[in-house]
């Protein structure tokens, strides 16, 4: 899988009369606007919602909270825009709702996938617009606004050391300094016991049922062959550390959350993988933290590491489309492409007894976007076959949210933890 690269070109501008340019930079790959104004807090938000919408890069010199209150402006515009044009709250529109919550109701509503089709469609033209309203970072990461925030710490954590003026979005450079508030504070993980530190661009382990399997399902030498019932994992808490595999690889390793678990767990040594830099990075400085670091190896790398090992665990992107940044290549997959390099891979790199855990949400499933059938034969042709499977339900506030238009897939949702093994 290729990671999306950044956009880094000049931008150019106006202003007082002078030509003005400094480096363009999005995470999500957006383009340079052609044409930038330089605005301040004298604007109304319907002039700046008008000219974000045609295309122009709104340069915000004002107040630094005044250009906060600005983007919400023209948030609430955009949502009001999007109802009266039928798109709803996601851009699934109200047809779409009812069809998800009666499959035999309106025909003229929208499939599971077409409502999730149209809401990534509602949340790029969104991003598209607010992205218009950006802000310049001098050299060294300087927000010259007044009441600005110092970001230098956050943007250096983020980009790496400053290389000159910089434009980037408000929206994202909100999102560089929520990323780094979360990065010092940390994420609770109960199965550890400790924090995990997430970096901005690396997915944070959030949803905790999935890290719930790994550290309660049994390993494959101690395994009971009874699958759990949802919400309520197999626990292994008690089982002996002998049982533990030697070795483990842990593929698309993100913040190193599993890696951690396994080797707490009692794996002897353990490889994680990941092919986005700032997650091998991470990963490094959290194994580092929780004293783990003499037993694991973090590599970049795409999927599998050289050689074999015991247990091999990965938690692929659970969609099939296409991300647009590098934090949203941890949850979309184009046509499923790491899920099948993993069932695919995973006999030649698994030891004689070795054993895969595949941790996969059947949200594609709910949405008409994979079949169950289409994993069940992916997996037989690999030279492969189901051990055991143990399931559990979300925990996460969306699940739950009735306002959603995706409401029906989502709380039918179960996240499974397939444990493989070669079929001879």
């Amino acid at each position: 899988m290729t990671e999306p690269e950044p956009s880094a070109t000049a931008l150019g501008w106006t202003e007082d009369g002078a030509q003005r340019s400094a480096t363009w930079h999005s995470e999500n790959q957006s383009a340079a606007p052609a044409q930038v104004t330089v605005i301040s807090d004298d604007i109304t938000a319907d002039a700046a919602y008008r000219l974000a919408r045609s295309g122009t890069g709104l340069l915000w010199r004002g107040d630094y909270h005044n250009g906060r209150q600005l983007l919400q402006a023209m948030d609430r515009r955009f949502k009001r825009h999007s109802a009266r044009r039928g798109g709803g709250k996601h851009g699934a529109g109200k047809r779409s709702r009812r069809k998800l919550d009666n499959p035999g109701g309106d025909a003229g509503g929208l499939s599971g996938a077409g409502a999730f089709e149209a809401q990534r469609r509602y949340i790029a033209e969104r991003a598209r617009l607010l992205g218009a309203l950006i802000v310049e970072l001098d050299g060294g990461y300087l927000l010259n606004l007044r009441r600005a925030p110092e970001v230098s710490l956050a943007c250096e954590a983020a980009y790496g050391p400053s290389t000159g003026p910089m434009c980037v979005s408000l929206t994202e450079l909100n999102g560089v300094l929520s990323a780094y508030q979360w990065q010092l504070r940390g994420v609770a993980i109960p199965a550890l016991g400790e924090d995990i530190h997430p970096r901005y661009g690396v997915f944070s382990p959030i949803r905790g049922e999935y890290v719930d399997l790994v550290a309660q399902t049994p390993f494959p030498d101690s395994g009971t062959g009874i699958s759990s019932t949802p919400n309520s994992p197999t626990s292994n808490s008690s089982a002996p550390q002998t049982c533990a595999p030697k070795t483990a690889f842990d593929l698309g390793t993100g913040t190193g959350v599993l890696a951690a678990v396994l080797l707490r767990r009692g794996v002897d040594r353990v490889v994680a993988t990941d092919i986005n830099p700032r997650a091998v990075t991470c990963a490094q400085e959290n194994l580092g933290r929780l004293g783990l670091a003499s037993s694991a190896e973090v590599v970049e790398a795409d999927l599998f590491p050289q050689g074999r090992a015991d247990l091999i665990v990965c938690n692929p992107p659970w969609l099939p489309a296409r991300p647009t940044s590098a934090l949203e290549a941890g949850i979309y997959d184009p046509g499923s492409d790491v899920l099948h390099r993993f069932i695919d891979g995973l006999a030649a790199h698994l030891s004689p007894a070795g054993e895969g855990w595949l941790i996969l949400s059947d949200l594609a499933e709910h949405l008409g976007l994979r079949a169950r059938e289409e994993l069940l034969e992916r997996i037989t042709a690999a030279g492969l076959r189901v051990h055991d499977r143990h399931d559990t339900t979300p925990r996460h506030p969306r699940a739950a949210d009735a306002e959603d238009e995706l409401h029906r897939a989502r709380g039918a949702e179960v996240t499974s933890l397939w444990r493989l093994r070669r079929s001879t």
